[in-house]
Formats: C-alpha cells, sequence, structure tokens
C-alpha cells in the first residue's frame, strides 16, 4: 500500500475506492493499493507518459498555490522586523542604568554585611553549643546502652542482650532516632540478633549432635535402670511367696532354671563399689535447648525453632531407627541398637516434660508410632535371619527390657509384645531345627538293642531318666535286661530339655500361667509331630535299618507313647495349670508314636516283600523239562526258612500287657499273610510272564511241588493267631490253577464256570488260557509226529478246544465288562 494526497489522485484521473491514511495540515492522505500504480502501465500503451505529465502538471500548479501565500505575508514579516529595531538601542542604555545603580548599592553595604554576618555567626555558634550539650545528654544513655550490649554479646550473655535491645529500640532510639549513629545503630541490630541466633543456633546443633552420639550410653543407662528395678519387684514377689508359702514350682530344678532365666543380666552389672548409676540429666547439658528456646522466644520466631527442632530429631529418629546390615549376627548388635532407640525417646521425653510446647505429647507419639512400626519391621527382618535358638532368646531378652524401659517412659509397647509372639513362633522353630539334629544324633548313636542292667545301680540310673515300670522285669535277677533300646531315655531327657528351652522365652512375657502352659503344650505337641515323627519317619526309612531294627524301633515307640503322661505331669509342675482344666491342650504323642509303629510296620511289610523278591530273582526254572526233579527248588527252601527265622524275630515284641500282645500278634499275623501273598502274586507273575513263550508239562509238575512247600509252610503256622485255613488262602488261586492243569478237567472247569460252588471258582479264564496257549505252542514243538498217535491228536485236538472255549469266555466277559 502506498501513501499519497486524494486531490492529485483525481487530478491524475484516478477513480479508486481510498481509505484514509493520515492528515497533514488540511491535506488527507490516503491508503492506495499498489494494484492501482500497476493499473497506470498496464491499461493502456501510454499511460507511463500520460501519468508523468499530469503528475508535472499537478506539481506546477501547488508551486504557484505555495507562491501567492509567500507574497501575501511578506509585508507584515517586514514590519516586525522594523519595530524590533528601534527598540533595541532603548534596551541597550536601560542596562547601562541598571548596571551602574547596582555597583553604588553593592559598594555602600559592604561594611555593614560584614559585621551583620559576625552577628549571625556569634549566635549560630552559641545555639548550637547548647544544641550539642543537650542532645549529647539525650544520646549519652544510648551509646552506654549500645556498649552494655557489646558487652553481653562478647560475654555470650545472648538473652539478656536480646532484652537490651528490646530497651534500646522501644526506649532509647525514639529519642535520637534522627541521628545517624543512631540509625546505623538500628541497622546493626537484627545483624546481632541474627547474629544470636545463628550462634544458639550453632549450639543446638553441637547439642543434637552430641546426643546422637552418646544416646546409647544414655538408653544404656535407663535400660539399667528399668531392669534393676524389674529385678527388684521379682526378688520382692519371690520373697512375698516365701512368706506366704506359695510354692510355683514342684520339680526341684525348674525353680534354679527360671531363677536363672529371670535374673540373668541383659546389661552386665559392673563391680559392687561402682557408683549409682547416673540419670539423663547428669549426663546431657540440656542448657544449649533452653538458651535457644528462650532466644527464638524472644525474638518472635518460636515456631520456626520448634519446627526446626523437630525436623533434625526426625533426622535422627530415621538414622537411629537404621539397622546396621550384620546386627543379627550378634546381639551386641541388637543391644547398641536398643540403646540408641531409647536413648532418643529419653531425651525427647525429658524435652516434653522441661519445656513448653517444643515438643508435645501428640508430636512424641507420632514419633514412636512411626519408629515404632520401623523397630518391628527390623526387628522382623532381622530375626528371619537367625537360626541360633540362643540368640533368638537373647534377642528376647533385649525386647523385653526395651519394652519395658520405654513403656516406664509413658510410651504404649503392646505392638513388641506381640512381636514377641512372631518371634517365639520362630524362636520354636529354630529349636525344633536344633532338636532335629539332637533326634538324628541319638538315632544315629543308638544300636537298637535292648538295654543291658548289670546291677541295681545301673537300674535305678536308667528309670530315673526314664519313668519306666514292670513289675515283671523288677522281680528278675540281674544282669537282665529292659525292653527298651539306649536312644528312649535319650529322646525323653531331650524333650524335657526342649520344654526348658520354651519355657525360657515364655518369661517376662507378661502372660497367666493358662497362657504359659497352653504355648508349653503346643510347642512340645510341635515337636513330638513334626520333629520327632519326621526324624522317625527318616530313620525307618534309611537303607541300613534292618527288620530287626525296625522291630526295635517299635518297642521304643511303644514305650515312648507310654511316657507322654508322664511329660503332661511334668508341664503341670511347671505351670500349676491341671490337666483337667477344660482348655488345656493334650500332648499329640500318642497319634505321633502309633503313626512311627504304623510306619515301621509298613516298612516291615515292604522290606520283607523286597527280601521275597531277591529270592524270587534267583529262581532258574527249566521250563521245556519233560519229567519234574522230584523235589522243591533250592531258592524257594531258602526263603522258606528266611521267612521261618524272620518270624522268630516277631516273639521279641513287647508283651508286657494285653494290648501289647494283641498288637505284637497283629503285627505279625499281617507281616506273614502279606509275605504269603506277596509270594504268591510273585509266582503268579512268573507263571504268566509275557516274556515266557513255552512251558511243558513236566515244569508245570516241579513248580506245582514248590507251591506244595509253600502250602506246608503257611500249614505249620509260622505265626500263631491264624485261625483254620486262612493262611493256606494266600495260594489258593495258584493251587486251583495248577489242579486244573494236573488233573486236566477242563469239562468240569467249563461246565461249573461262573457257579459259586465251582471246584475251580479262583481261576480266571484269561490265566487259565494265557498257561493253556503256552502249554499248547510247547506241545506242539515236541510231538512233531503227533499227528501219526491218535491220543496225541486226540489231545491235541481237545486242547485247541478248549482254547476256543476259554477265548469265548474271555471274549463273553470282555463284552459284558
Amino acid at each position: 500500500m502506498e501513501m499519497i494526497e486524494k486531490g492529485l489522485l483525481e487530478e491524475m484521473g484516478l477513480e479508486l475506492n481510498l481509505k484514509p491514511w493520515a492528515t497533514d495540515g488540511g491535506a488527507h492522505f490516503w491508503e492506495v493499493p499498489k494494484t492501482a500504480f500497476r493499473s497506470v502501465y498496464d491499461d493502456q500503451p501510454n499511460a507511463h507518459k500520460k501519468f508523468m505529465e499530469k503528475l508535472d502538471a499537478c506539481i506546477r500548479n501547488h508551486d504557484k498555490e505555495i507562491e501567492k501565500m509567500c507574497n501575501f505575508h511578506h509585508q507584515g514579516f517586514v514590519d516586525a522586523i522594523t519595530e524590533l529595531l528601534k527598540v533595541r538601542t532603548d534596551a541597550e542604555k536601560l542596562k547601562v542604568q541598571v548596571t551602574d545603580t547596582n555597583r553604588r548599592f553593592q559598594d555602600a553595604g559592604k561594611e555593614v554585611i560584614v559585621q551583620t554576618e559576625d552577628i549571625i555567626r556569634c549566635r549560630i555558634q552559641q545555639r548550637n553549643i547548647t544544641t550539642v550539650v543537650e542532645k549529647l545528654q539525650l544520646c549519652l544513655p544510648v551509646l552506654e546502652m549500645y556498649s552494655k550490649l557489646k558487652e553481653q554479646m562478647s560475654a555470650k550473655r545472648y538473652y539478656s542482650a536480646l532484652k537490651t535491645m528490646e530497651q534500646l529500640e522501644n526506649v532509647y532510639f525514639p529519642r535520637v532516632s534522627q541521628y545517624r549513629f543512631c540509625q546505623l545503630m538500628i541497622e546493626n541490630l537484627p545483624k546481632l540478633r541474627e547474629d544470636i541466633k545463628e550462634i544458639s543456633m550453632s549450639d543446638l546443633k553441637d547439642f543434637l549432635e552430641s546426643i546422637r552420639k552418646h544416646s546409647d550410653k544414655i538408653g544404656e543407662t535407663a535400660m539399667k535402670q528399668a531392669q534393676q528395678q524389674k529385678l527388684f519387684s521379682v526378688i520382692l514377689q519371690k520373697q512375698n511367696n516365701v512368706k506366704f508359702g506359695k510354692t510355683v514350682y514342684i520339680n526341684d530344678r525348674i525353680p534354679e532354671e527360671r531363677n536363672e532365666i529371670v535374673l540373668k543380666p541383659v546389661f552386665e552389672e559392673e563391680d559392687e563399689n561402682e557408683e549409682e548409676v547416673l540419670t539423663v540429666q547428669d549426663l546431657v547439658d540440656f542448657s544449649p535447648v533452653y538458651q535457644c528456646l528462650h532466644i527464638y522466644s524472644v525474638l518472635g520466631d518460636e515456631e520456626t525453632f520448634e519446627n526446626y527442632y523437630r525436623k533434625q530429631r526426625k533426622k535422627q529418629a530415621r538414622l537411629v531407627l537404621q539397622p546396621q546390615s550384620n546386627m543379627h549376627e550378634t546381639v551386641d548388635g541388637y543391644r547398641r541398637y536398643f540403646t540408641q532407640i531409647v536413648g532418643f525417646f529419653v531425651v525427647e521425653d525429658h524435652i516434653l516434660h522441661v519445656t513448653q510446647g517444643l515438643v508435645t505429647r501428640a508430636y512424641t507419639d507420632e514419633l514412636w508410632n512411626m519408629a515404632l512400626s520401623k523397630i518391628i519391621a527390623v526387628l522382623r527382618a532381622h530375626s528371619s535371619y537367625c537360626t541360633d535358638p540362643d540368640l533368638v532368646l537373647e534377642l528376647k531378652n533385649l525386647i523385653v527390657i526395651f519394652a519395658d524401659t520405654l513403656q516406664g517412659y509413658g510410651f504404649p509397647v503392646n505392638r513388641l509384645f506381640d512381636l514377641l509372639f512372631e518371634i517365639r513362633d520362630q524362636y520354636n522353630e529354630t529349636l525344633l531345627k536344633k532338636w532335629a539334629g539332637v533326634f538324628r544324633d541319638i538315632f544315629e548313636e543308638d544300636n537298637y538293642s535292648p538295654i543291658p542292667i548289670v546291677n541295681e545301680e545301673e537300674y535305678k540310673t536308667v528309670i530315673s531318666k526314664f519313668p519306666f515300670q514292670d513289675p515283671d522285669l523288677e522281680k528278675q535277677s540281674f544282669p537282665k535286661k529292659l525292653p527298651m533300646s539306649q536312644s528312649v531315655p535319650h529322646i525323653y531327657i531331650q524333650v524335657k530339655e526342649f520344654i526348658y528351652a520354651s519355657l525360657k522365652f515364655s518369661e517376662s512375657l507378661h502372660r497367666s500361667s493358662t497362657e504359659i502352659d497352653d504355648m508349653l503344650r503346643k510347642s512340645t505337641n510341635l515337636l513330638l509331630t513334626r520333629t520327632l515323627s519326621s526324624c522317625l519317619l527318616n530313620l525307618i526309612k534309611k537303607p541300613h535299618i534292618g527288620l530287626t531294627e525296625l522291630v526295635q524301633i517299635i518297642i521304643n515307640t511303644t514305650h515312648l507313647e507310654q511316657a507322654c503322661k508322664y511329660l503332661e505331669d511334668f508341664i503341670t509342675n511347671i505351670t500349676n495349670i491341671s490337666q483337667e482344666t477344660v482348655h488345656t491342650t493334650r500332648l499329640y504323642g500318642l497319634s505321633t508314636f502309633k503313626d512311627a509303629r504304623h510306619a515301621a510296620e509298613g516298612e516291615i511289610y515292604t522290606k520283607l516283600n523286597q527280601k521275597i523278591d531277591e529270592f524270587v530273582q534267583l529262581a532258574d526254572y527249566d521250563w521245556t523239562m519233560s519229567e519234574p526233579d522230584g523235589r522243591a527248588s533250592g531258592y524257594l527252601m531258602d526263603l522258606i526258612n528266611f521267612l521261618r527265622s524272620i518270624f522268630q524275630v516277631f516273639t521279641h515284641l513287647p508283651t508286657n500287657s494285653n494290648d501289647h500282645a494283641a498288637m505284637s500278634g497283629k503285627v505279625a499275623q499281617t507281616a506273614c499273610m502279606s509275605a504269603c501273598q506277596h509270594l504268591s502274586t510273585s509266582l503268579m507273575q512268573m507263571l504268566l510272564d509275557s516274556e515266557l513263550k513255552q512251558i511243558s508239562m513236566g515244569a508245570v509238575q516241579q513248580f506245582n511241588l514248590d507251591v506244595i512247600q509253600c502250602e506246608l509252610f503257611a500249614n505249620s503256622e509260622p505265626v500263631p493267631g491264624f485261625q483254620g485255613d486262612t493262611l493256606q488262602l494266600a495260594f489258593i488261586d495258584l493251587r486251583q490253577l495248577l489242579d486244573l492243569f494236573m488233573v486236566w478237567d477242563w469239562s468240569t472247569y467249563l461246565a461249573d464256570y461262573g457257579q459259586p460252588a465251582s471246584k475251580y471258582l479262583r481261576v480266571n479264564p484269561n490265566t487259565a488260557l494265557t498257561l493253556l496257549e503256552k502249554i499248547k505252542d510247547t506241545s506242539k514243538k515236541n510231538n512233531i509226529f503227533a499227528q501219526f498217535r491218535k491220543n496225541d491228536r486226540d489231545k491235541q485236538k481237545l486242547i485247541e478246544t478248549v482254547v476256543k472255549q476259554l477265548r469265548s469266555l474271555v471274549n463273553g466277559m470282555s463284552q459284558h465288562t
């Protein structure tokens, strides 16, 4: 866009829609689009030339107008110049006269001026002297107070210095506020206040650093005092019990154990001549806190000080609550951790009671709750690494004295005692692991033979360790043998030791005798049902434990089961809680040892069957023999002799009561029946083995001789107590199958099949078919000229007919199924 006068554009013949742009002395300028000038050149061939001609004509017209205007105003201008020239002469004359008059006046008043100035100067000096005296009298107290302020600052009497500053500001400075020195003093006071704040804050920081370093000593002192008070209370209670004739424990050993547990110091005492333990006030100088608090109170910045103090103490609390990575390795790590925390909160409790508002009960409660959550998390994490029950017990004692100390200062510690119940479970776990090793060692060292007793002294020694009673055995003369092995009294003693160890943790937990009784019984149940039971089961499964050892283990578990009632009496003597109480937990020793006996019995059956398998693997039948040897196989006779000797071992099972006699007879009968059934099954599997393709009738007859020996063994009643032919029924399947082949009574079998009164009721068609096919193949191979003998041809046809009928029965059974 271009700016140009509108009249000029009209004169040039340009008609445009123009917007006003600016006004200059009555001339209006308009905003011209650039396209307007472009149209001058584009509309016609000579447009540019015509435009320039018109533009020149316009310029000449404007020049003529300017000339007319100048001619019109020229005469007035000439007249004005002429008037000015006339006035200039008179003005110069007036200037000369005024200058001369001023000079004469100045010369005439010089002496008067000098005298007047002297008088004025003297009066001013006199007035200034009077003013100075007055002002000095007004400023001297201010200067004296300021000098006093400096002395107080030098003497580090900061609180007095602040009071002096208040007097200066409120009383003295307003009198001399107009003087510069006063302004300088006023400007210097904030700096002095800041210096005092910095110095007091520095002292506070030194104090905070000091108590951080000495918090463990403070905490140790406080915990010693709490422990001494607790020991005094325990001794006083014991004296009262003696005074009123109260007996808490019956067993002589238990009071000593409890006395050792309760009175064992968490912190080792110094020499008897040591001075009295100092209090926290004696160990810590709290004056920096008081001074800093007073200073900030005077300065009106008490809130800032309180916030800073609380913030710094919270930081220190987080540092104190941060444990060392190896804290769980030794009890000293836990002790140092607890003493630092106790020292921290003892200081906070003192600050709470001796200051007004620096810390509040709500603040300390919030800080304690935060710390308690952290402490519980730390103890829960680090105690999980403890595998030594003695270390866990020492940790428990530390937690108890830690809780008692802080409870004495008004901090709630119920959550710590709840944590102790969690640690108690862990303590029991560590005890169970420790006693698992103890039990394993006992089992490893046991010889699994009855305890030999040479004289009365040895008998009393064993009886004092284990509650064994047998009137018949007592009547016997020495030497004699106790039915259990050495592991039984050792295990009984270790179970009692476990109860002692478990009792140690229950001390000082502020629990009733009923709760302690319940704890002891539950932990003992865990020992019996889990640890001892697991050790027994692992022992029973060990390969080197033979049948004789298994029999002795059954005897041992029986006597341990009988001793459980004495363990219950033992716990009752400790806690004075009767077993007849409704909520009293019973010991699960009966089920534990019964399960162990059942496992031992099952292992006896398993090992017996494994031994039978070893003998059966020695069998070496000639399945193609034409005639039997006329006597039973050697491997089978050895097996039967082995079984006879083994079943004689069962006569050593405990039979000192009717129940034991019934139990031993049942075990022996079950073992004998299991052995016969397993032998029958093994023989049947041998006969029907898929890898055995052909069997001759001679081999069947030899096999029949072996089965007859098995039946004779069953008839000989190797274990008394079987009714009728119960034991022989173990071989009934084999007997009916072999009778069928020996007498070749297929017509009877096929005719009576499925009848309840069938002679061959136990013979399965599939079994008979399998064996018959093996005999059929052997007959074809051995009788290549059978087709030329009528009897052989008839027998072969009969076999084929029987095979077809058996297959029909088998198929019918399959379809029916």
